[in-house]
């Protein structure tokens, strides 16, 4: 009784914060949160069960559910958000040299439908703070770092080749981070010939280090055929390790005249799932059964999780969904995902990956 008297009131404690939180600008609201983390106001997350451990890239996780990039740009939370339930984290996006980033207000809730539309703009403080903090993090933590390019840089390969000499003898793996719509021309990079010279270049770097440290690409889901396929056949070619499906999104068809709608930037939360799903099997169906994939877009329960994995993850990441959720979500879907292995007669989370990868990719996908 006095456990479950201990866990009704850490439930209506976290409701309440998460409703100050609500009550916040959405970007006061996230500092808000970084610093409860920080100083250790967040309780823990609960034990993971056994059947979530999974590998990835050589990385064994408790939980293939990971914090996606945006979260924790400047590495201050990782250590805490590992001990709530999340099976990974990236930190990021860090540029090499610090910047503010887009001018504010640049982060808009849509709450009808848990969206968020941001125009951050790689908002961050530079490589080598995030560095002197990963230098301190506690064996056992899976982080990840999301590299970019600073906005008035004239050479954005060059930052990403800075960011893997910096991150490789700290990080378990590196994201480039080529899929930002609020970065001016950074998409161009998902281009085939740029997208060559920015890949030749990583790989290139890393051969040089003392540390081969997994090397992933972050896509848009704003992708034509053409695209897709360009990409597809660079990124077999190029000798990096995974592939994150997908980015935020600039189409508006989802949230078409609800609130903040119309502000620019990219649309991140429920309305992005089925097209940033639908675009991770589509890159699935193209790179073959066994090419590492990141499932991001839209996540906001156990059921949407899985419908990722069927639709071609290896391992998925959320962070939109927490804005309306809040923390506590993350055992809510861990403990989903592990009931769905169970009852499926699985032995592990894995042998959920790519059931329904044809489905999603034609479009007649649907959550459990």
């Amino acid at each position: 009784m006095m456990v479950f008297d201990s866990l009704m009131r850490n439930a209506a404690m976290q409701k309440l914060a998460q409703g100050a939180l609500m009550r916040m600008d959405a970007e006061t609201a996230h500092r808000a949160t970084i610093n409860a983390l920080r100083f250790g106001l967040v309780p823990g997350g609960e034990q993971l069960p056994s059947n979530l451990a999974t590998t990835f890239c050589g990385l064994d996780l408790p939980s293939p559910i990971g914090m996606a990039a945006g979260f924790d740009k400047n590495g201050e939370a990782f250590s805490a958000l590992a001990r709530m339930g999340f099976g990974f984290v990236e930190v990021g996006t860090v540029t090499p040299r610090p910047q503010s980033g887009n001018p504010t207000p640049r982060v808009f809730r849509i709450p009808e439908v848990m969206g968020v539309v941001n125009r951050l703009g790689f908002n961050n403080e530079g490589h080598q703070a995030a560095a002197e903090r990963l230098k301190r993090r506690a064996p056992g933590q899976v982080v990840g770092v999301n590299i970019g390019a600073n906005k008035d840089s004239d050479d954005f390969v060059a930052d990403y080749v800075a960011g893997v000499v910096t991150f490789s003898p700290l990080a378990d793996y590196l994201t480039a981070n080529i899929s930002s719509p609020n970065t001016p021309g950074l998409r161009n990079l998902q281009a085939e010939d740029a997208l060559k010279r920015l890949l030749g270049a990583l790989v290139e770097t890393r051969s040089a280090q003392p540390r081969q440290t997994p090397i992933l690409l972050k896509i848009a889901p704003d992708l034509d055929e053409g695209e897709m396929d360009s990409i597809a056949r660079t990124v077999l070619d190029s000798g990096i390790d995974g592939l994150i499906v997908s980015n935020t999104t600039i189409s508006r068809d989802a949230v078409a005249g609800l609130t903040n709608s119309e502000q620019a930037g990219g649309l991140s939360g429920k309305p992005l799932f089925a097209l940033s799903t639908r675009r991770l099997a589509q890159m699935r169906q193209r790179l073959g059964p066994d090419f590492p994939l990141v499932g991001v877009g839209g996540i906001h329960s156990a059921q949407s999780a899985i419908a990722k994995l069927e639709a071609g993850a290896n391992i998925v990441q959320l962070y939109s969904a927490l804005v309306y959720g809040g923390m506590e979500m993350i055992n809510t879907i861990n403990a989903g995902l592990s009931q769905a292995v169970s009852q499926r007669g699985l032995t592990s989370v894995a042998g959920l990956t790519g059931s329904a990868v044809a489905d999603w990719a034609e479009g007649r996908g649907e959550i459990a």
